[in-house]
């Protein structure tokens, strides 16, 4: 059914929302103001066409945009792109109870993102095309770093050796990490093994397991060099792992008793240990095991305690918490187990680091109930033209 109607407003997913005999439709591609014709479906609406651009619509940059579903915001201009995404934090925070504003916006975009994956299917390697399961095959995608430039060939690759598969890429000091994951249980490592000297990889994985290492993946943390576990936790880009980790120094300021909790392989750790000795945890045993072996080959770090525990499961409890401060960065679930121990303990500060708005405004809410003031919410977009967004906060007693 095709309608000519007026964009309201813009949904959370970036999507434009247009209200149609009393029901939203959403409408991707689509911007509030704008007239426009589209295709309806249930909730869903399919723009065929602008009939009167909004103001603040600009031209993609990238060829692939509106098929490809990697970026959803290319079409919207700097200042309307920022107050989205600071919408993204400041709205669940309200409904959470807090009346609180972003105190900065960074652009983390850097040189590109560092990870990628793309799906290999016999439709050619990409994302997803935008609200489908199918593949939008990609020759190039500039939102990744240069290392990664040749992403889609090497999934392509995986593709003819093994069959339809999930290849996740990492762009390291010594080459790239690419790891396949792929539900064909007769996958052959020997298969996908030339990939490494064809490719000049560092390293290659199926299924969790190791194929080939040419060269340990290397990423420099601070002063230290850690060599990533198969499948370990990065940070996007570079850019916000740096702007990040200057946050969490400096809200940590002259604390002497510091713990790291989800730590993963120890991006904030280590560099907190270049001024004081650091209690790190997390469940990810082999990212445990890395951040160790980085702090005893890096000179001039204080000792890093580093112990492998399900926080979600078995939170550090208010009486194992004799700690100045404390630096958190869960997952997308957030931290609720954990944030209820923080919030009954006498802990001076919590520096909490969040990739998902509604679990910190749950969260905060939580410290705040617990006595806690938050400050300087800062919005590090480092998912740039995504409906993603990190969020670093404070809490002071």
């Amino acid at each position: 059914m095709t309608f000519t109607t007026t964009i309201s407003s813009l949904g959370h997913k970036g999507e434009g929302v247009a209200e149609i005999e009393g029901r939203k439709v959403f409408v991707p591609l689509a911007l509030p103001g704008e007239t426009v014709e589209i295709d309806i479906d249930g909730e869903r609406g399919t723009l065929l066409g602008v009939v009167t651009p909004a103001s603040n619509r600009i031209e993609p940059f990238c060829p692939h945009f509106g098929a490809c579903g990697g970026c959803q915001l290319q079409h919207l201009d700097r200042a309307s792109y920022e107050a989205f995404k600071i919408g993204l934090i400041e709205t669940p925070l309200r409904f959470a109870g807090i009346d609180t504003k972003v105190s900065r916006f960074i652009d983390a975009g850097g040189e590109g993102r560092r990870r990628a994956t793309l799906h290999a299917r016999a439709e050619g390697a990409g994302y997803m095309r935008l609200r489908s399961h199918q593949v939008h095959d990609l020759d190039t995608c500039p939102i990744v770093v240069p290392g990664l430039a040749r992403a889609p060939d090497i999934a392509r690759a995986v593709m003819q050796a093994v069959g339809e598969a999930d290849v996740s890429l990492t762009a390291t000091l010594s080459g790239l990490d690419v790891a396949i994951r792929t539900e064909k249980k007769q996958a052959r490592m020997d298969r996908v093994a030339p990939l490494v000297a064809r490719f000049k990889l560092a390293r290659l994985s199926l299924n969790g397991e190791m194929v080939l290492q040419a060269q340990p993946p290397i990423v420099e943390m601070g002063r230290a060099r850690v060599e990533l576990p198969i499948g370990s936790f990065l940070q996007a880009t570079a850019a916000a792992e740096a702007v990040l980790s200057d946050y969490v120094v400096n809200a940590v300021g002259k604390a002497k008793t510091v713990a790291d909790l989800f730590c993963g392989v120890g991006p904030f750790a280590l560099r907190l240990a270049e001024q004081r000795p650091v209690f790190a945890v997390d469940s990810d045993k082999a990212g445990i095991a890395a951040l160790d072996k980085a702090r005893r080959f890096t000179k001039g770090l204080r000792e890093v305690t580093a112990k492998a525990r399900d926080l979600f499961r078995d939170p550090l409890t208010q009486f194992e918490l004799p700690y100045e401060a404390v630096v958190l960065d869960p997952p997308r679930a957030g931290a609720e187990a954990q944030v209820r121990e923080l919030a009954q303990s006498k802990i001076k500060t919590v520096v909490m680091v969040a990739c998902d708005a509604r679990t910190f405004a749950r969260d905060a809410a939580i410290m705040i109930a617990g006595g806690y003031a938050m400050s300087d919410v800062v919005a590090v977009d480092q998912f740039v033209y995504s409906t993603h967004i990190e969020i670093a906060a404070t809490f002071r007693r």
